[in-house]
């Protein structure tokens, strides 16, 4: 933490200069006092001195700046500009240092597999990629994983983990929030990203979403030459949706692009339970226009962080959106109770007129008329008054949600949430409160009524064994604490309910990241 402090103070990114008049006078007063160790000659720009401090303290900390990339409408445009390097314009590390993993790998020097190999393309947090061409002739991509990142991230991971337990201690209004559940499912996503075999097998399964929706590609994978630390596939040919220049190229379609980001995502989410939990511009390409004219394909790379909603918070979470769409902001309150999301204690109605006072002002308005930066401000208030509290389990779908809209709307500042999203929400709630959804629920009734039958016998043999027991004398059920000696049965075991308290860390969710 001290490391991390002085690295921001060196930077002047602790307390940005340009920034110091917008907060308290004993905050400033710090950032006064740190700027005079800083080095002298950094950028102009906070968001540029904000990155390099960032890559300097490591990759946990460079994923942390990502997100806020992502975020030109609720942040300074100017900071997050010069923070937007990050998405894949990390400085990459050293050729001699690629190869070598290669041949660790592969068991032999690169040019046993390639007939070239390029310097890094690009560079991001955890990898970087090269372009490759096979004895085949077939242009390839070679990501490769950073040297050491594994003990790099773990380390960032700790401090973090450090700060949220001292942040529950010291600052108690914050254990509504839940910094340690944050900290432990973002770290375990974030682990599983160091294998670049797991990242091989999310990109194979999304890409049956991918063919049955068509919003978007995956490139096609060489099993045959991945590994823990290599992973190679299709060369896409296109530009990233981070390049400056996808806004005025007529070879591409801005509009179009940010139809199929939100798209794919609410798709994935809503129909398949799982979706690409990293949508940042930086993985995203697009491939520019077809002879005919018609836009490019959208393709989605880099699947390390994958994100999965159980078949219960994918009805749930497309109810709440459908429910705005509709304007029903009675239903989206029973959702929220249904689901466990508010306490009981609080009522139906309160909370109805409480979403009714966020969606109303903005519903049908377009992106660049929405502040989203005062909605999520009044959800959060919203979210204290009813004591909604952080649920682990859709901490990736928050975190992809504000990527995914932030993404949109640096693509099209008149994006419209309201009709994007109505095609995939209308769909999906006809197939889950329509025939099909009645008719997998009756099986899935059917099914755990087949398995309890299944049960059954050695539960009634366990019921024999413990009447037997009262019986002998061997249990006293008169009593309220048994004295006797437990019967030795080894079959029957003393069992603990534990009721589990579903709660929401953003209540209401889709009104502040969909809408």
């Amino acid at each position: 933490m001290m490391r991390t402090g002085w690295v921001l103070v060196r930077h002047d990114a602790l307390v940005p200069a340009e920034y110091s008049a917008m907060v308290p006078w004993p905050v400033r007063a710090v950032g006064g006092i740190s700027r005079v160790f800083a080095i002298r000659g950094r950028a102009d720009n906070p968001g540029e001195r904000f990155a390099s401090a960032l890559e300097k303290l490591g990759p946990a900390y460079i994923k942390f700046g990502q997100i806020l990339a992502t975020r030109a409408d609720m942040l300074d445009p100017v900071f997050v500009k010069g923070l937007s390097r990050l998405k894949d314009k990390v400085p990459p590390f050293a050729m001699d240092k690629a190869e070598a993993m290669l041949a660790a790998e592969w068991g032999g020097p690169w040019q046993d597999k390639l007939t070239s190999l390029s310097p890094p393309i690009a560079a991001a947090s955890v990898a970087q990629v090269h372009k490759g061409v096979l004895k085949s002739g077939e242009t390839v991509a070679v990501k490769i994983l950073r040297p050491n990142i594994v003990e790099r991230m773990s380390n960032d991971m700790a401090v973090l983990g450090m700060v949220a337990n001292l942040a529950e201690t010291f600052v108690p209004e914050s254990r509504r929030l839940g910094p340690k559940a944050f900290i432990k499912t973002a770290g375990r996503a974030v682990m599983l990203e160091l294998d670049l075999r797991l990242e091989a097998a999310a990109a194979s399964e999304l890409m049956e979403p991918a063919l049955e929706t068509g919003f978007y590609r995956v490139p096609d994978l060489h099993w045959d030459l991945g590994g823990k630390n290599v992973l190679v596939t299709e060369w896409i040919d296109g530009k990233a949706v981070s390049d400056e220049s996808i806004l005025t190229d007529l070879d591409y379609d801005p509009k179009d692009i940010a139809t199929k980001v939100m798209q794919s995502f609410l798709a994935c989410s809503f129909d398949y339970g799982v979706f690409h939990a990293d949508m940042h511009e930086g993985n995203m390409i697009v491939k520019p226009r077809g002879e005919d004219g018609k836009p490019g394909d959208l393709v989605l790379i880099d699947f390390g962080i994958l994100g999965r909603l159980e078949p219960r918070e994918q009805r749930f979470h497309a109810e709440i959106l459908y429910g705005f769409l509709m304007r029903d902001y009675r239903r989206i309150a029973e959702v929220h109770f249904e689901a466990g999301y508010v306490p009981k204690h609080h009522g139906i109605d309160d909370f109805a007129s409480a979403l009714r006072a966020v969606g109303e002002p903005i519903f049908g308005k377009r992106a660049g008329d929405v502040p989203m930066s005062k909605v999520l401000l009044q959800l959060f208030e919203i979210t204290e008054i009813f004591d909604m509290k952080m649920q682990p389990q859709l901490i990736m779908l928050q975190k992809t949600m504000m990527q995914a809209e932030g993404v949109c709307r640096r693509l099209d500042p008149d994006f419209d949430m309201w009709e994007t999203a109505r095609p995939i929400v209308e769909a999906s709630m006809r197939r889950e409160l329509g025939v099909e959804g009645r008719v997998n629920d009756l099986l899935d009734n059917l099914d755990r009524a087949r398995r309890t039958l299944e049960k059954l016998p050695d539960a009634t043999e366990n019921i024999a064994k413990l009447a037997k027991a009262w019986a002998d004398g061997d249990i006293d059920l008169s009593k309220a604490k048994p004295q006797a000696e437990p019967p030795k049965m080894g079959v029957l075991k003393p069992a603990a309910f534990i009721g589990l308290g579903a709660v929401l860390a953003i209540g209401g969710y889709a009104a502040a990241s969909m809408l």
